[in-house]
């Protein structure tokens, strides 16, 4: 199949004539200047084992959701659902589950149930199963982003990796999440670990995080640099997990924007964004001031 002409035109026409929508922002400009929300975006992030990618991620779904009245898919193979839950009810109510009241929880679990479903995670999937899945659930359910936490835990199909080896495998995986992405106007956000041998590179003797592991590149995802380079947008999160103070910091150093004529752009070498665990991480802020808090309080502002 040939591609329409007339629809590449009229996107060039749009970016040449500054009318390109942009993506979806927070309202918050140390964020928005690097991330935006994009339908059809299929997102790769990074992390070391531990440093908080699926905390972080989740948060940033239940700010678009907040922000933009978003729905989720979820696939998370290393939580149970009740730990994802709970979580975004925490992130919302910004209170452990215990400090919570049982009119509040109702009243956040709903709001949670009717923006976000999980997938069981009980069963195991080949990539070709979960996408089958997820095609079944946009026609039941119109949700807008798809969170796959993550990617080393779909089980290989024995007989195509058997035909192709693995590192067509994975070629042909990404490429069918970018497909299925750009078909039913989902945005996927894929998490993705790093491989064993970037542990052990630390920053030097020198360095002001002597000692404790370095984020890690593009490169390091285990399997190789074909996710960057099928991604569109490429995350690494990152924490000093053991150092005495910035523990409590996820760093996101953005690596790759692929159009950064809808917003975003890459995160300089040594300024990620900066987020600030809430007490009992139930949040983040950044600057002091609380993300999702402030979203909601201006929802609630009359027009």
């Amino acid at each position: 199949m040939l591609i329409n002409y007339e629809k590449v035109t009229e996107h060039l026409q749009n970016i040449r004539t500054g009318k390109i929508k942009e993506g979806l922002g927070l309202g918050f400009p140390e964020i928005d200047q690097f991330i935006r929300f994009k339908p059809q975006n299929f997102n790769v992030i990074l992390g070391h084992s531990n440093t908080g990618k699926t905390t972080i991620v989740l948060f940033l779904m239940l700010a678009y959701s907040l922000k933009h009245k978003l729905k989720w898919l979820v696939f998370s193979s290393e939580n149970e659902a009740y730990s994802i839950i709970r979580k975004l009810v925490e992130f919302l109510e910004g209170k452990t589950i215990q400090d919570i009241s049982q009119e509040q929880f109702d009243k956040q679990s709903k709001y949670i149930y009717e923006h976000f479903k999980i997938i069981d995670s009980n069963k195991l999937y080949t990539y070709k199963e979960l996408i089958e899945l997820c095609t079944a659930v946009k026609e039941a359910w119109n949700y807008d982003g798809l969170l796959i936490d993550p990617y080393n835990s779909l089980i290989k199909d024995p007989k195509l990796i058997s035909s192709v080896g693995g590192h067509e495998y994975d070629y042909q995986a990404t490429t069918e999440m970018r497909i299925f992405a750009k078909k039913h106007q989902v945005a996927i956000w894929l998490n993705t670990h790093a491989n064993t041998a970037a542990l052990r590179f630390t920053h030097r003797i020198d360095h002001e995080f002597a000692g404790h592991p370095i984020p890690p590149n593009a490169a390091d995802v285990e399997g190789g640099g074909k996710f960057v380079n099928r991604a569109d947008d490429f995350l690494v999160v990152h924490r000093y997990i053991s150092h005495p103070t910035e523990f409590m910091y996820s760093m996101l150093h953005v690596k790759k924007v692929k159009e950064v004529e809808t917003g975003g752009r890459p995160t300089s070498m040594n300024e990620p964004i900066r987020l600030r665990a809430l007490i009992n991480n139930v949040g983040f802020s950044i600057n002091g001031v609380s993300v999702l808090k402030t979203i909601i309080d201006k929802a609630r502002q009359p027009f």
